[in-house]
């Protein structure tokens, strides 16, 4: 029954007017991302993170949150009418949904991605507001040896899980927690790394870093590696419908991919990518049926399972960000940045400080899917033209919005001369095949992985032993230990290098 009401209480707080506007806004923007190619939820979370100055919590989250889940959902349109994702998690959507266009099935196809992403975002909602509160209550008996050793696991899992090179990944997780270390140091009040510059006691501003690396970083690259030779020409839908011994045979792989996006939702460095990639190798071990098409042939349940996977992805990734402020992504991490900026610590308490905001923001996921929904039908042809614009007409816009964005951080020059700085060292590290969510975690996580390393030396007296002799923290280091070890294995990087370079061929 407190589900029930706490649902209810996030629906009354979600269906106010400006509330309903904000979630409108965050969908046709992030549909409009997973659109156009090379700007992912990341770029453009990053590009509006300076907006949340302006708006109260509640408003602000729900319009990020749409953005992200937008964008999973919007990119499907492109890789199934021109066999151009717009978002990364839609690479898989492209081997059998171009194939269904080809057929002269586009709408079957459209109309299926639709169902089983709408489907899938209510099933990893429901599971968010399910399950979120009791790992909440679970997250309460944590002490800090346990939030430190969480927190490794949570970088330790992201590095696992990165489809670069592992020891590149480490480092650029390393180099991010020492950019967390910038500052005054909150114990002696002595200023570290700050190179005698007076702007950096206060620390770097994340919100800069991000929108250098992932906003500005996106724009050089599509610009470095643009095919001027590439035309794009609108496609024609005439019937978006799904019969019904379609629906018959795609909604078991709709349940698989719903289940595997929200196991993936949740783990550390996975989310909807990798749920996509999990769910359409699951169906094609399954293999075809009799009378369905090979798999890259226009399968529909090749379509199906990975569209469901990425959007329960999507949502599942809220769990441990909000419940134990972990982030399994660099979207999560640029989330609990915008509740930094209110004053709003993710983690166990915000269940019980910070309710409203919870609630409304889980509502306001199924009202999301829903506008998605009943949106994108008349859209498509929208968006289809929108691939038609020159990307070096739009790349100036959106350089201009950024950079005054993060004037407006901090009311200084001296921010846009740090943005550009790490403009040209994200772009040189990006030349180099180094990540950038590794570098956004650790960053991130910096500050409160030495809080809670040194509360927990404090409390035991300066006694090492403290983080093996709790069980929890203990199991935790043990499964680092072990998920390092493995990924040490040769013929587990074997594998693990052909799984990545499958999923980008």
């Amino acid at each position: 029954m407190d589900l029930l009401h706490n649902i209810a209480t996030g629906f009354s707080l979600a269906l106010s007017a400006s509330n309903l506007m904000y979630a409108l806004v965050g969908c046709l923007l992030g549909t409009l991302v997973g659109v156009l190619p090379g700007l992912g939820p990341v770029a453009t979370v990053a590009m509006l993170l300076p907006a949340t100055y302006a708006l109260d919590p509640i408003p602000g989250l729900i319009m990020m949150a749409g953005i992200y889940y937008g964008a999973q959902y919007g990119g499907s349109t492109t890789a199934i009418l021109i066999k151009l994702p717009g978002e990364s998690s839609s690479l898989v959507t492209t081997l059998d949904g171009y194939e269904m266009t080809r057929q002269g099935k586009a709408g079957t196809a459209l109309a299926l991605a639709a169902v089983g992403s709408f489907f899938a975002g209510c099933v990893g909602t429901l599971i968010l507001a399910a399950f979120s509160p009791q790992l909440a209550k679970v997250a309460f008996h944590f002490g800090a040896p346990e939030y430190f050793a969480l927190m490794c696991l949570g970088l330790i899992g992201a590095i696992a899980l990165s489809s670069g090179d592992m020891l590149k990944a480490l480092a650029m997780t390393v180099l991010g927690l020492l950019f967390g270390m910038v500052g005054s140091d909150v114990t002696s009040g002595e200023t570290r790394f700050t190179f005698g510059l007076l702007d950096l006691e206060d620390g770097l501003e994340f919100a800069i870093v991000a929108m250098a690396w992932f906003g500005f970083g996106e724009i050089i690259w599509n610009l470095h590696n643009a095919d001027p030779s590439r035309h794009v020409a609108p496609q024609r839908v005439s019937r978006l419908r799904i019969s019904r011994e379609d629906m018959k045979a795609a909604m078991p792989a709709i349940f698989r991919g719903s289940a595997i996006g929200t196991l993936f939702g949740v783990l550390p460095g996975g989310g909807a990518v990798l749920a996509s990639f999990a769910s359409y190798t699951v169906e094609k071990k399954l293999g075809p049926k009799p009378g369905e098409p090979d798999f890259g042939k226009g399968n529909l349940r090749g379509l199906a399972g990975p569209e469901s996977a990425n959007n329960a992805g999507a949502q599942t990734n809220f769990i441990p960000m909000l419940t134990l402020g972990i982030p399994s992504g660099p979207v999560m991490a640029l989330m609990i940045a915008a509740l930094s900026i209110h004053d709003i610590q993710a983690g166990p308490q915000i269940l019980t400080r910070n309710a409203d905001l919870f609630w409304a923001l889980v509502a306001s996921m199924w009202i999301g899917n829903f506008m998605l929904l009943i949106l994108n039908y008349p859209l498509i042809g929208i968006w289809i033209r929108l691939l038609t614009v020159p990307y070096k007409w739009l790349f100036p816009a959106i350089v201009l919005f950024c950079t005054i964005g993060v004037y407006c951080i901090s009311n200084s020059a001296f921010a846009v001369l740090l943005l550009a700085f790490f403009i040209f060292f994200g772009y040189a590290a990006r030349r180099l095949q180094f990540e950038g969510a590794p570098l956004m975690l650790g960053f991130i996580l910096g500050g409160d992985m030495e809080e809670y390393l040194r509360r927990s030396l404090t409390l035991s007296g300066g006694d090492w032993s403290v983080f093996v002799q709790r069980p929890l923290s203990a199991t935790f280091l043990a499964i680092c230990a072990g998920t390092l070890a493995l990924m040490s294995l040769s013929f587990i990087k074997a594998r693990r290098r052909q799984v990545f370079v499958e999923a980008e061929a």
